[in-house]
């Protein structure tokens, strides 16, 4: 009888530990927009684009330095409040990135049209991904591998597109992205829902990569096949 109890007792701590973290999850990575959209409008009215005009290969790669500096320093702060800070500036950061797609879309007469179209898809994405990743009985950790493997492919076909500049491949660059961070999503939040992430900062920044992917990804896609230039 003691068993048991000690049992349903741990189980009933676990899963109010993984409801904590998803619960925080979803507040810190609402949170993070605000800090998102202040970039991507600083960005915007600053022209931070035409800083690393005169440099279109070193500017790209010195922000993904930068990116991947903010991304240790916030996994290796955590379980801390100093990773909530470090993780605000971080999307504070990728809104500065962000606003040169802004700038390239807003050229087009519908771009403020498309804009809102990529925000919706992504929503609708997010919203699929979440409820499938708490329905979903299989288990996903096998996807993971196969995920990083296919991120670090992109990755190299991303920064060789910065010097072919090949539109199809930036296209196709766009539309497997999409993919692949849609399925990161689905692995990503799953892992919580099951209680594989249990820090809440780790589990936001994780999120937000996907969504900040899959919104980039369809805002170029919509600017190829829809962008209206006249």
């Amino acid at each position: 009888m003691e068993n048991r109890l000690y049992t349903v007792n741990t189980s009933s701590t676990a899963g109010g530990v993984r409801n904590n973290v998803l619960r925080n999850t979803y507040n810190l990575l609402a949170l993070s927009m605000l800090p998102t959209i202040a970039g991507a409008w600083a960005g915007l009215q600053f022209n931070f684009s035409m800083l690393f005009a005169g440099s279109p290969i070193m500017g790209p790669l010195l922000m993904l330095a930068v990116m991947w500096g903010l991304i240790y320093a916030i996994q290796a702060n955590r379980n801390s409040s100093t990773g909530v800070v470090l993780l605000l500036g971080f999307t504070f950061v990728m809104g500065l990135m962000l606003s040169s797609t802004l700038a390239w879309t807003l050229r087009f007469s519908n771009g403020a049209s498309l804009i809102a179209l990529a925000a919706g898809g992504t929503s609708i994405v997010f919203f699929g991904m979440s409820v499938l990743a708490h329905t979903i009985k299989r288990d996903l950790s096998g996807m993971g591998k196969f995920l990083f493997i296919g991120t670090l492919l992109l990755l190299a076909a991303s920064i060789a597109n910065i010097f072919l500049h090949i539109p199809a491949l930036h296209l196709t660059i766009a539309v497997i992205s999409c993919g692949i961070f849609s399925a990161w999503l689905l692995y990503d939040l799953n892992d919580v829902v099951k209680g594989g992430e249990t820090s809440y900062v780790s589990a936001t920044l994780r999120v937000y990569l996907d969504l900040y992917n899959i919104f980039t990804s369809l805002l170029q896609i919509l600017g190829i096949f829809g962008g209206n230039r006249d």
